[in-house]
């Protein structure tokens, strides 16, 4: 029987998180995209707590026009502007099982023209 959506992204995200971890150093930059809104954080797996959260539900963000998109753009360059602020120039990249295609890639690629290393 075919995996539903929801499984797959399950099976992948587990598969990866097996290898992809963070550090203070370099903190894992994870991705979750909902319907309406698209959410980062980035995570120290080595104590285990979130350094810093960025969402398109932000008052900066979400009072801003444009497409989800655009808005994912958004979040990304305000990443790597927080991201940059707190000492942090190298992140390793969780799509969370998502593919690199729409949102989570112009996240990834605002986060770099920000400034941050992925």
């Amino acid at each position: 029987m075919a995996l539903t959506k929801k499984e797959r992204r399950t099976r992948i995200k587990t598969r990866v998180r097996r290898i992809v971890t963070g550090t203070a150093s370099r903190p894992r930059l994870s991705v979750f995209r909902s319907n309406k809104e698209i959410y980062v954080q980035l995570i120290d797996d080595a104590q285990g707590t979130t350094l810093m959260a960025v969402s398109s539900a932000a008052k900066e963000i979400a009072s801003q026009e444009g497409t989800k998109s655009e808005k994912a753009a958004m979040v990304g360059k305000l990443t790597a502007e927080k991201a940059l602020a707190a000492g942090i120039k190298e992140v390793i990249f969780d799509r969370n099982g998502y593919l690199y295609h729409g949102r989570v890639k112009q996240l990834a690629e605002a986060a770099r023209k920000g400034g941050l290393k992925i």
